[in-house]
């Protein structure tokens, strides 16, 4: 299974019964999948039908799904909501007597929400069910396409990520071959120090110095942060692989990546290691900024 992004867009138009409609899909990052629905009045039955045809397709992000219905091309398909137009130009009529204000424009008042509504394009059930079934054979072209085009860029995406974890391997290899963590290196540098220390004061216990620099030695390794970061390049790569929707997964494993480097740059006493430790906070930033869009 592929990966897919979940910034994408589609449109679908079509015609049923005279009637011409048009999906428009769009969609960007969201933590989960957030499904928003603009429908012209009348057509709110689809809703519930329209939203499960998306989730089986999507798993994350934030979609706004909006349907265009022309119904000219089929007549007349539009009614004046009487009841609503005569509510709307009494209370007009009670403002005008208390404000100094233009009156207001046929264009306006039509435009006013519950003046205007589509009919129902057939009182026949059965035609008014086929319109309504080549709307939503038409969402799911949508979605599809939808679904397409977020595919081709999760690829893109993959190829991205691929690169950034073999930069992470690569730079693991070197911290794990740095020369300052040749044992001979720690020895002769520990030895030093413990040197300056003793000529300074004189007073200290050469023993208990010993055992603070080995202590110390202890906790300047690196050992553990290098073979979970060689784990975590390996676990990122098999999700790669895996494909589907592993977004969540892979920003786990980034800030995983982000803990290990920062420990690793806390503890580095050498200025190669330490410069090798920002290049990978780096490429850990990158990483991270890329698994953000995917699903």
């Amino acid at each position: 299974m592929g990966l897919s992004s979940m910034t994408g867009f589609a449109r679908v138009d079509g015609d049923a019964d005279g009637v011409r409609w048009t999906w428009e899909l769009r969609s960007v990052n969201g933590k989960g999948l957030d499904i928003r629905f603009r429908v012209p009045q009348g057509f709110e039955r689809l809703e519930p039908d329209a939203r499960e045809r998306c989730a089986r397709r999507l798993t994350r992000g934030n979609v706004q799904v909006a349907l265009s219905i022309d119904t000219r091309a089929a007549g007349q398909r539009l009614t004046i909501n009487q009841p609503a137009l005569d509510a709307i130009v009494d209370a007009m009529q009670q403002v005008a007597d208390r404000i100094d204000a233009q009156p207001p424009t046929l264009d306006g008042i039509l435009a006013l929400r519950g003046v205007l509504e589509v009919a129902d394009i057939t009182a026949d059930t059965a035609v008014r069910d086929e319109l309504d079934d080549a709307l939503l054979a038409g969402l799911e072209t949508g979605v599809d396409a939808l679904a397409s085009m977020r595919g081709g860029e999760g690829e893109a995406i993959g190829t991205v990520l691929a690169a950034r974890l073999d930069e992470l391997a690569t730079l693991t290899e070197r911290a794990e071959n740095s020369p300052a963590r040749a044992p001979e290196t720690i020895r002769a540098r520990l030895a030093e120090q413990i040197a300056a220390l003793l000529d300074a004061t004189p007073a200290l216990d050469p023993d208990r110095l010993h055992q603070e620099a080995v202590l110390l030695a202890t906790k300047a390794d690196i050992r553990e942060e290098l073979d979970r970061l060689h784990a975590h390049v390996a676990a990122s790569r098999d999700l790669l692989e895996e494909g589907g929707p592993i977004g969540r997964r892979l920003d786990f494993l980034a800030q995983e990546f982000n803990r290990e480097v920062n420990t690793l740059c806390a503890k580095s006493n050498d200025r190669d290691l330490t410069a090798i430790g920002l290049d990978m906070k780096a490429v850990v930033d990158q990483l991270r900024e890329q698994v953000q869009n995917l699903e």
